[in-house]
């Protein structure tokens, strides 16, 4: 997954403490002028570097996958720290804070440099001091830009493992028509589910394969268990995200009506997923149906007793239509 490799975010406090205590190491070893200009370069490469390299381990928005990109849009929160836009934008806009600081720095010790090469060891020294000041005011002006863009790590980096080059099937319906005895069942596992801050019961992405295809199944609490106007903007947008992620959704019904939701109102959040993800193939499936089959579907089955859940999976297979790449086609 893309944001899961990236390194933590130093604070403007441990990048001005590693810089000048390095600087005082390396001025040690020489005399005089010399010393002020190694001290002055030390600090100098060591804030300008470690700042480009908090940008440099980002990816790409622009060549992020959409689904990763919206869920990112959906996750990072800019309010605690002072940036004015918010989602991808905010993060976009404190990484060109810190390239600006990486150069601000870069050019405030190469001003320094060229004018200790002209000045006596005194005014060297003062050259050397006034920089460090410079270059320790323009680290604290990005403070919070380090702080949100550290934050936005930790939240990305835990975001499901879903790879968008590999085809999903997404199931939706309200809380317990089966979707996770569903997904578990075919996955020959229990999925592993987390919390994300888009959901509040977790997303579940299991795997299985057909005809050497690996296939996602995404379970999804939280986020497709009700009617859009019920969901918070962040949650919203999550969905928007899997729109760009669905090759296939499974809306699960229950016509027993044991899940506590009338037959109907399943129906009229069907139809809206189905409005929604317009671009894949909806199926609607009622489960539990040794229980009942009072409503009209594309396919029924038990979860429950087994009965046509293999058939239900072989549709949706069938409803992807997905196609191997082959080597030589690259």
């Amino acid at each position: 997954m893309i944001f899961e490799d990236l390194p933590t975010t130093p604070t403007s406090e441990e990048l001005i403490d590693k810089a000048f205590s390095r600087a005082a190491r390396s001025g040690r070893s020489k005399q005089g002028r010399e010393a002020q200009e190694s001290m002055t370069q030390t600090a100098t490469n060591i804030l300008s570097d470690n700042l480009q390299n908090v940008v440099t381990e980002w990816p790409d928005f622009d060549d992020v996958d959409p689904f990763y990109r919206e869920l990112a849009d959906a996750i990072v929160d800019a309010s605690d720290y002072g940036v004015d836009a918010g989602g991808v934008d905010a993060l976009r806009q404190s990484l060109s804070e810190v390239t600006w600081a990486s150069r601000q720095t870069r050019q405030i010790g190469e001003d320094a440099m060229a004018k200790m090469r002209k000045a006596d060891v005194d005014l060297a020294r003062k050259h050397r001091k006034q920089a460090f000041a410079r270059m320790a005011d323009v680290v604290e002006d990005v403070s919070e830009n380090l702080l949100l863009i550290n934050e936005a790590r930790n939240d990305l980096r835990d975001l499901p493992e879903i790879n968008p080059d590999e085809p999903a099937i997404v199931v939706a319906g309200y809380p317990n028509v089966g979707k996770s005895s569903f997904v578990n069942g075919i996955t020959r596992a229990r999925n592993e589910t987390a919390e994300y801050p888009f959901t509040t019961k977790g997303i579940g992405v299991g795997h299985f394969e057909r005809d050497r295809v690996r296939y996602q199944i995404v379970d999804t609490p939280g986020l497709l268990d009700r009617p859009p106007e019920e969901r918070n903007e962040i949650e919203s947008q999550a969905v928007s995200a899997l729109e760009h992620l669905a090759d296939c959704v499974l809306v699960l019904l229950d016509a027993s009506m044991n899940c506590g939701y009338p037959v109907d109102v399943q129906l009229e959040l069907r139809d809206a997923i189905a409005e929604q993800f317009g671009d894949a193939p909806v199926m609607t499936v009622c489960n539990k149906s040794d229980l009942s089959t009072d409503v009209e579907a594309d396919h029924y089955m038990s979860v429950e007793t087994g009965e046509n859940v293999e058939s239900v999976v072989d549709a949706a297979v069938e409803a992807i239509d997905w196609e191997q790449e082959l080597p030589f086609e690259r």
